[in-house]
């Protein structure tokens, strides 16, 4: 057989196979699901331009917790918010479920090759040599961090309050809330000042400057097609692409990650001399590196990856916080009964510990403020700072469902089988309010629910999911937030020490409050999204006595 006969040949089998492909592949076309806006941006303008959730809840409303949505040109996606589906996906099975690459590329420009960005035995690497730093006493440790860094928004807030007229005064609470936290999260993290609420001038400061509107914020109509069909281009390419082209928020992305690296290179050199030299300290950077050398040479982080890790802190841990922060002063200042009883039971604990002779609350006088607990479980499923998360399937599955589903043609599914390849966007917004879990309520605020059943909101036997309280919003499984009590910890001493000082109340602007989709979520004021994260409050003074 001569080599064009061949040729022809393979040609033939080939073009065979991908017939009985085309026509023997498993399909989701019979789920049910929203009519596509356009064949080529189907449901994703919807799902991100309009603000985070919106369309998440219409469509689950009416076409239940796993449904069809249409991507660019056409292509099937499965949206899900069910919890035995989502606990299959991220705990049973969850490395057979790995980011979609494109949504790796947008993790590695961002915080290079570390731990949100890494999968398979890389991850397990990765998260094997971190664990150490973020356990529960290591967390415990930087309660006296975090309650100096939030010591200087009230220092700061009540110098300005001295001067005003009426001793109240309308600011945008994000604006210090997101330098405060930076300070946190420098030396809890890093044991390195970065002084953010003195200067604001700090190259790293101004690199993180509304980092996520400039760089993911407000997609045209293009660049969400662009990121729709960008899984069809091999990773490779979307690198150079990333690390090559001249947008702007591209640019501002490279402009803060060379800061960071030229510090991070400047931080583990400090710490690996001190740990030779015998000495370290309590810091997540210091522990980390600790544990690295700990390890067999072969499991050891590279610089590079310890470098990402670092970037990775940084950027989960401070933005995440920042919002969900502002969100929980928005919603206390929606319901100014709700921020009167969770100022009692700071009074409470306060007058507790001044009878024992103390002056600060410790880690035991914080766990045991249940009402200020149930805040913020409340704040974080209503507002979860990371509204979707995207996974792909690597080969043909059945997803089990907690809530059967009757298909286009009249089938009632208990699982629905999916196709290896399959794109699926698991929607915590929707999740967080799901009423086969949360109750008929489940779109109501109200911290209440958590103060019944040993701290579980759930108001079903719906499968356990989540690090906290069973929500979505730190993940869940092999991918759940390592870094979840450091930011529970940070979040509740920044909260006590503002409710105790201050009230808040609504303005005009908090009342044009946006939920921006930008990678993360992050509130904004209705046309006023170039200014970057807002949440405008009016802010007083209240009686210590």
């Amino acid at each position: 057989m001569d080599a064009s006969t061949t040729s022809c040949a393979a040609a033939g089998l080939a073009l065979v196979y991908v017939i009985y492909r085309r026509f023997t592949r498993i399909s989701i076309a019979d789920v049910q699901g929203p009519a596509p806006e356009s064949f080529l941006l189907g449901n994703l303008r919807e799902l991100f331009q309009e603000q985070v959730g919106e369309s998440d809840f219409l469509w689950q409303k009416e076409f239940g917790d796993c449904l069809r949505i249409r991507g660019a040109l056409g292509e099937d996606r499965l949206l899900v918010s069910d919890p035995k589906a989502i606990q299959y996906i991220f705990q049973t099975s969850g490395y057979n479920f790995p980011k979609w690459h494109e949504r790796r590329e947008f993790s590695r420009m961002v915080n290079g090759r570390g731990l949100t960005w890494a999968e398979g035995s890389a991850h397990k690497r990765q998260r094997k040599v971190m664990l150490p730093a973020f356990g529960a006493p290591e967390t415990k440790a930087l309660l006296p961090v975090f309650q100096s860094a939030a010591g200087e928004i009230t220092s700061k807030w009540k110098d300005i309050l001295d001067v005003s007229n009426d001793l109240s005064v309308e600011l945008n609470v994000t604006s210090y809330l997101t330098r405060a936290t930076l300070d946190a999260i420098g030396v809890g993290a890093f044991d390195y000042n970065f002084e953010a609420m003195e200067d604001g001038n700090n190259p790293v400061v101004k690199a993180y400057s509304n980092i996520v509107i400039d760089t993911f914020g407000r997609p045209s109509t293009l660049r969400i097609f662009a990121q729709g069909i960008m899984h069809h281009v091999p990773s490779p390419v979307l690198s150079k692409i990333f690390d090559n082209l001249n947008s702007p928020g591209l640019i501002r992305a490279r402009e803060m990650t060379s800061e960071l690296v030229k510090l991070g290179k400047q931080l583990v050199d400090e710490k690996s001399g001190a740990l030779l030299g015998g000495k370290g300290s309590r810091d997540v950077m210091s522990l980390l590196v600790k544990a690295n050398v700990a390890e067999d040479e072969k499991a050891q982080l590279s610089e590079d990856e310890m470098l990402s890790q670092m970037r990775t802190i940084m950027f989960a841990g401070h933005e995440t916080t920042t919002n969900t922060l502002g969100f929980i002063l928005l919603e206390l200042a929606r319901h100014p009964e709700v921020q009167a009883r969770l100022r009692d039971e700071i009074r409470a604990t306060e007058t507790a510990v001044r009878a024992r002779g103390s002056s600060t609350f410790t880690n035991s006088d914080l766990e045991g403020m249940m009402y200020t607990v149930a805040v913020m479980k409340e704040v974080m499923r209503i507002h979860p700072v990371v509204p979707h998360l995207f996974r792909e399937s690597t080969r043909d599955d059945a997803v089990p469902l907690f809530k059967p589903i009757t298909t286009s043609s009249g089938k009632v599914l208990d699982e629905v089988p999916i196709p290896q390849g399959m794109k699926i966007i698991i929607s915590v917004a929707a999740y967080n309010r799901n009423k086969d879990v949360w109750g008929d309520d489940a779109h109501v605020f109200n911290p209440d629910r958590w103060l019944a059943n040993d701290g579980d909101g759930r108001r079903t036997k719906a499968p356990s999911l989540g690090v906290y309280g069973n929500l979505l919003t730190f993940a869940s499984g092999l991918r759940s937030c390592i870094g979840w009590r450091f930011a529970v910890m940070e979040m509740q001493v920044f909260l006590v020490e503002l409710i105790s000082n201050f009230e808040f109340s609504l303005t005009q602007k908090s009342e044009k409050l946006r939920r921006e989709s930008c990678l993360v979520m992050v509130p904004t004021v209705e046309g006023e999204v170039e200014k970057g994260g807002q949440v405008p409050l009016k802010i007083s003074v209240v009686d210590r006595d």
